[in-house]
């Protein structure tokens, strides 16, 4: 008698132990994890890139972040958006601008960096997409 009881109880902790965790599986299935983990990495690399800067570089990015915001941020700059009555930043310029004054921002390192790999892979003689 007391081992039937024992086995129903376990019948029903494991139904629901598996009720439960198939819930999360299934976030694990529509890319949640994925995307979670993704960002985490490119917040990871995104630090890094900044991080390994010299001190007087971060100190030019700094004044060049404040320069280029001001331009980006000028209403004769801003660029016109619907339900924007006085338009948005114009984050073309500011990315721009970072660039040519020597500080580029981590999205413009990466797409240099995304554009020398597929550079290279084409002069192998492969393709690149």
């Amino acid at each position: 008698m007391q081992i039937r009881t024992a086995k129903i109880r376990l019948l029903i902790l494991t139904g629901i132990g598996i009720f439960l965790t198939g819930c999360s599986i299934s976030d694990w299935y529509n890319g949640y994890y994925a995307e979670r983990t993704a960002i985490k990495e490119g917040q990871k690399k995104r630090d890094n890139y900044y991080n390994s800067e010299s001190p007087q570089m971060q100190e030019l990015r700094k004044q060049n972040d404040k320069y280029c915001s001001d331009l980006a941020s000028k209403p004769e700059n801003r660029v016109a958006r619907d339900g924007y009555p006085n338009g948005v930043v114009n984050q073309a310029m500011f990315i721009r601008c970072m660039e040519d004054r020597g500080t580029p921002t981590y999205e413009s390192y990466a797409s240099m960096q995304k554009k020398k790999h597929d550079e290279e892979r084409r002069a192998k003689g492969k393709r690149v997409m």
